[in-house]
């Protein structure tokens, strides 16, 4: 029989922030936003959160443990829930997307004594941008879907083709209409929590 053994390995630590959110112009939502805990995006209390679709940044400094270090040690990144997909970047090395539990990285490589600067850049479905676009007026006509449910388009609305905005400030266009303003919203956003852990390496004898 072939075994491994390992000492003691520090408790992983979890990354509480603050967090800075950053979303993208001409999206409805503020230019960014501060976080003391991780919340969903329709938890917040700004509509433009709440409603947003999109990929927003979140942004926070931590410190590595000085006992995390060590010969044949791996440093691993879980960002706990997700919704719905990541890219996660160290002190700005890309490590990679992650679009399904685990939402896990390894960030051996990346991840450096003192200070680390994190940011993860999630996006989410667009269904709750559609929602919300439903509190707005109308900007071009519907008629009913035969054999289904919901409202297709009757026409192509002038605005759209002359590749202009909305005239009435929605953000989303679609030719289907399966929404309403009462439908329920997606849980968006990082959600955590986001712990550093540390593991190591072991050579079987």
């Amino acid at each position: 029989m072939r075994r491994a053994s390992v000492g003691p390995l520090p408790k992983p630590v979890e990354i509480t922030g603050p967090w800075t959110v950053q979303f993208p112009s001409n999206a409805g939502a503020p230019a960014q936003i501060r976080l003391d805990q991780l919340i969903s995006w329709t938890g917040h209390s700004d509509p433009g959160v709440k409603y947003f679709s999109g990929t927003a940044t979140y942004s926070t400094t931590f410190e590595l443990p000085s006992n995390f270090a060590g010969p044949d040690r791996l440093l691993r990144l879980d960002l706990g829930r997700v919704a719905v997909i990541a890219r996660v970047l160290l002190n700005e090395q890309d490590l990679g997307i992650v679009w399904k539990p685990p939402f896990e990285v390894e960030v051996t490589k990346a991840a450096i004594p003192g200070p680390n600067r994190l940011e993860i850049q999630v996006a989410n479905l667009w269904v709750n941008r559609l929602i919300g676009d439903e509190f707005l007026p109308e900007d071009c006509e519907w008629r009913p879907a035969h054999l289904q449910s919901g409202r297709v388009l009757a026409n192509w609305p002038q605005w759209l083709v002359e590749g202009k905005p909305s005239p009435t400030g929605r953000i989303t266009f679609t030719p289907w209409k399966c929404w309403s303003k009462d439908s329920p919203l997606l849980e968006s956003g990082l959600l955590g929590p986001v712990r550093l852990q540390a593991l190591q390496r072991a050579a079987f004898r």
